[in-house]
């Protein structure tokens, strides 16, 4: 559910762009989402501050994460939730703390290894500027940028969206397009979106998620499939195994961008996906990576 703020926004933005015919859909359908922008080259003289790319800041305490086969993973993101609580609509996050992102090799392009840390507030007092080890998992170097977030409205995608919705006799997917733009308020410096529509061509993403995180099953690219194997997980409950899949949410999408050094196969998009109850409870321990690529 939007936020009276957000419902506002949305309201006011399809006012504009004259698109009423589809008002109820979008309604119904529009995340509350974070976006991350570039804003400079990190110069690592704010310890713990929101960053990817680059190095992280830990205590000496906290261990590198290593892969199934002691490789240590690549570091990905740093993000230091106060700096997000302002933007966080739906009150996801705990307060305080920094949460980390690491990867192990991209290949294949499901079941990721992949590590994400949460770090309490009082542990980042020790938190210093770690040098990655010399070998890790992806042989990239990775350019650390600073990154500032903002609260958007995520619409679905053209993996998600249902089609007879938003086009008419007077409106086609590129006017889409552009309400799209107007929502989330897009830049060419954005770099990362949480708790939106992940990229995909097919808009199962939720299902490939909630299989592996629920079951541990792999995902055979069939939604009914996957719908079956959950509810008998769930003793039989499907109302309970559609929820579930409603809250299996997009925890973190890093695009592929020249400046980081991030290329995610043909230029796709890596993304990290959570349990809403495992949100909530500040348990980070269970997550879900993948990715997708044209």
């Amino acid at each position: 559910m939007l936020s009276k703020n957000n419902e506002n926004k949305l309201k006011q933005i399809v006012q504009e762009q004259q698109f009423g015919h589809a008002s109820d859909y979008l309604m119904d359908t529009v995340r509350q989402g974070i976006r991350l922008s570039k804003s400079g080259v990190e110069d690592y003289k704010a310890v713990g501050s929101s960053r990817i790319g680059g190095d992280p800041d830990l205590p000496a305490d906290v261990e590198w994460p290593v892969d199934s086969k002691g490789t240590p993973m690549t570091f990905l993101a740093q993000l230091r939730l106060r700096e997000l609580m302002d933007y966080d609509e739906a009150s996801r996050f705990p307060a305080n703390g920094a949460l980390y992102f690491f990867i192990g090799i991209d290949e294949p392009a499901y079941d990721i290894e992949h590590k994400v840390l949460y770090l309490q507030e009082e542990q980042l007092q020790a938190a210093q500027r770690r040098h990655a080890p010399e070998v890790t998992a992806l042989e990239d170097a990775f350019t650390g940028y600073k990154v500032s977030a903002r609260s958007t409205l995520e619409p679905p995608n053209y993996g998600y969206v249902d089609y007879e919705q938003v086009e008419d006799d007077e409106h086609d997917y590129e006017h889409y397009e552009e309400l799209c733009f107007e929502l989330t308020g897009y830049t060419s410096n954005d770099l990362a979106m949480m708790f939106g529509y992940p990229e995909t061509q097919h808009g199962d993403c939720e299902y490939e998620a909630a299989l592996k995180l629920l079951t541990g099953e792999k995902y055979n690219y069939s939604e009914t499939e996957a719908l079956k194997q959950i509810t008998r997980h769930l003793n039989g409950d499907p109302d309970r195994a559609q929820q579930e899949i409603r809250d299996t949410l997009l925890l973190l999408a890093l695009d592929s961008d020249d400046d980081v050094g991030f290329c995610w196969w043909d230029a796709g998009e890596l993304q990290f996906f959570i349990r809403n109850e495992d949100l909530l409870a500040g348990n980070f321990d269970r997550t879900y990576c993948s990715l997708y690529s044209s």
